[in-house]
């Protein structure tokens, strides 16, 4: 799994011209799931995610996580994360997991979130043309790989 994880002042998604969520203070995290995904990658990237201390303390420097400000997560499947740019200008998406695999990983992900965070997690649709809008805290932005834990 891939995560890019954008601290956000606010951020919201809209589809077919309608705000399906929108959150104030937290991360905007877009999540890439693998073919080769499985329970681990969810679990450990839920939590890790969970406690990225990466929101700014009394002296601005990035010392607090989601839970020490009540901040909130804005979740978007992002199977493009996984695209191939190797041959060609088109970019190739075989690694990315097919939804009857994607679609369970992402409602686990979501469950490991709410567990951690102890709150609901808002999302777009999987699958569905999205528009996103966000306001890049910072700006601070960070890629997690769930296959290099090292």
């Amino acid at each position: 799994m891939i995560a890019v994880i954008q601290r956000v002042s606010e951020a919201s998604v809209t589809i077919n011209g309608k705000v399906k969520s929108a959150i104030g203070a937290g991360f905007l995290v877009l999540l890439g799931i693998h073919q080769d995904d499985g329970d681990e990658d969810t679990d450990w990237l839920g939590k890790k995610i969970a406690g990225m201390r990466i929101m700014g303390d009394s002296e601005g420097k990035m010392n607090l996580a989601l839970k020490d400000i009540n901040g909130d997560i804005l979740l978007i499947s992002q199977f493009t994360l996984h695209a191939s740019t190797k041959k060609g200008n088109r970019p190739s998406f075989i690694e990315a997991a097919r939804p009857e695999k994607a679609i369970p990983l992402y409602e686990t992900f979501i469950k490991i979130l709410e567990t951690e965070l102890g709150k609901k997690i808002h999302t777009g649709v999987f699958g569905a043309d999205m528009k996103i809008k966000l306001i890049n805290d910072g700006p601070v932005t960070i890629v997690i790989d769930s296959k290099k834990k090292v």
